[in-house]
C-alpha cells in the first residue's frame, strides 16, 4: 500500500493505493456518509480483494477542510453530484496513472457512496466495468440508474429492512446485468460475525468475473 495524492479539478484528494504484480483489475472504494479511506470495514474488504489479485484504491472523497465542514453541517456526505464528480475524476486518473493504466475499473460503494458509484458508472460507461454496493443507497443515483451499463451487485443485510426496499426498487430500474443478495442476520453495517466476510467473498467473485473479461483500453 502506498499513499497517493489525486488532483481533481481545484482540489487534491488523499488515497491509499495497493497494486500487486499482475493485478487483474482495480477496485475503487466509494465510502459511505461520514466515512473516509480509513473505514475499517472497507479496508477489511480491500485486503481480501488484494489477496485475490485485485488492485485497490481507498480514497477520501472530501478534502480535510470539506470533511471538517461536513462534520458540522452533514451536507456534503449526501451531495451525490459532488461525490460522483470526485469518483469520475479518480477513475480518469487511474486510466492515466502508470501503475494502473489499462486495468479494468470496478466501483465498491457503501451507504450513500453506492448512489455516487452508480452515478459515476452511468457517466463513464466505457471505463467502469463492474459495481458492487454494500448496504448501499443505490436509489440516490436517481435517473442515472437507467443508464448504468456495468454489471451491478447489490448486497444488503437481511435485518436492514428499509434498505432492502430501496435496493429492490433500484434493482427494478437497472437495465444492466444485475443481482441482489441478502445476507441473513446482517444489519446495516454488517457487524455480525461472518457477515462482512460474506460481503467480501461476494464482491471478490463479482469483480473477478467481470473485471477479468473487460477489455483493457484507455477510454478517455
Amino acid at each position: 500500500m502506498r499513499p497517493v495524492r489525486i488532483p481533481i479539478e481545484s482540489v487534491v484528494l488523499d488515497a491509499d493505493l495497493t497494486v500487486s504484480a499482475g493485478a487483474s483489475g482495480i477496485v475503487l472504494f466509494a465510502h459511505g456518509s461520514g466515512s473516509s479511506r480509513f473505514s475499517s470495514r472497507n479496508r477489511h474488504v480491500g485486503r481480501q480483494l488484494s489477496d485475490a489479485g485485485l488492485a485497490t484504491v481507498l480514497a477520501d472523497l472530501l478534502t480535510a477542510e470539506e470533511d471538517r465542514a461536513d462534520e458540522r453541517a452533514r451536507h456534503l456526505r449526501f451531495d451525490i453530484a459532488l461525490l460522483e464528480t470526485r469518483l469520475v475524476g479518480i477513475a480518469d486518473w487511474l486510466l492515466d496513472y502508470e501503475a494502473t493504466r489499462g486495468l479494468a475499473i470496478g466501483l465498491f460503494g457503501a451507504s450513500t457512496g453506492a448512489g455516487a458509484a452508480l452515478a459515476a458508472a452511468a457517466e463513464r460507461p466505457d471505463a467502469i466495468a463492474a459495481v458492487v454496493s454494500r448496504g448501499g443507497r443505490p436509489d440516490l443515483a436517481g435517473e442515472a440508474l437507467s443508464r448504468v451499463r456495468a454489471p451491478t451487485l447489490l448486497i444488503v443485510g437481511g435485518d436492514d429492512r428499509p434498505v432492502i426496499e430501496a435496493n429492490e426498487q433500484a434493482l427494478a430500474r437497472l437495465g444492466c446485468e444485475k443481482r441482489l443478495v441478502i445476507v441473513p442476520g446482517a444489519t446495516h453495517l454488517f457487524e455480525e460475525p461472518g457477515t462482512l466476510d460474506a460481503v467480501a467473498r461476494l464482491a471478490r467473485d463479482w469483480f473477478l468475473r467481470h473485471l477479468l473479461r473487460a477489455p483493457r483500453r484507455d477510454t478517455r
